[in-house]
């Protein structure tokens, strides 16, 4: 079994060429995100990982092996909801709601900028068709947000090496307080709302409730 006690987060500072010729190793969250666990490569070779306690595997990442061969990591497509606002009659705040209501509930939750991405679970499938959205069950990579104060900020690193810098620190200024009219509330399809929503549309799925919406 080949030993492996090193994570290059993002496979940072790593030359393409290298990272052509690495074996690649395929893992589902379950497993990356435990710190020791045993796997096999594409290349057919056992390893045995070893990370610092509370180490997070990505998709992206490269391990590096006792005898310095590199292996990157892939997330491998898992069982997931997907979750999706109604193309016809939502918009992308519906998503938005139901991000926050999730949130409150601690749910592992994996952001795209078209749907929501989250582990089995009949309850929030249901609760989820019950706010009007999409629910599908599909194989998906899953990479959830690590959260805004996780260490090191794995899960979205920009690198800031966009050309431009920082402008250092300067002393604050006055500031003049501008009245500002606040936005009106976004519209939210749902019981109570004032509309007609007796769409009479069919998505080939079932939303989980009685009522069409």
């Amino acid at each position: 079994m080949l030993t492996v006690n090193k994570l290059i987060p993002g496979a940072r500072g790593l030359a393409p060429v290298l990272l052509k010729r690495a074996a690649e190793v395929a893992l589902d969250w379950d497993v990356r995100q435990k710190s020791r666990f045993d796997a096999t490569d594409s290349q057919g070779r056992a390893l045995g990982v070893f990370l610092p306690r509370g180490t997070v595997v990505r998709g992206g990442d490269c391990l590096v092996a006792e005898d310095g061969s590199l292996i990157r990591v892939l997330a491998a497509p898992q069982p997931v909801l997907v979750v999706r606002h109604c193309p016809e009659h939502g918009s992308a705040f519906d998503l938005a709601r139901a991000a926050y209501h999730l949130g409150n509930r601690h749910v592992a939750l994996d952001l795209r900028p078209d749907r929501l991405q989250l582990e089995p679970d009949h309850v929030l499938a249901d609760m989820l068709r019950g706010m009007h959205l999409i629910v599908s069950e599909e194989q998906q990579p899953f990479e959830p947000e690590a959260g805004a104060y996780a260490a090191g900020g794995h899960g979205h690193d920009h690198g800031h090496e966009n050309g431009h810098e920082h402008a250092p620190a300067t002393p604050a200024k006055r500031l003049v307080s501008i009245p500002v009219r606040a936005a009106p509330a976004p519209h939210v399809h749902g019981p109570g709302c004032g509309h007609d929503h007796d769409h009479d549309h069919d998505h080939d799925h079932d939303h989980g409730h009685g009522n069409p919406h």
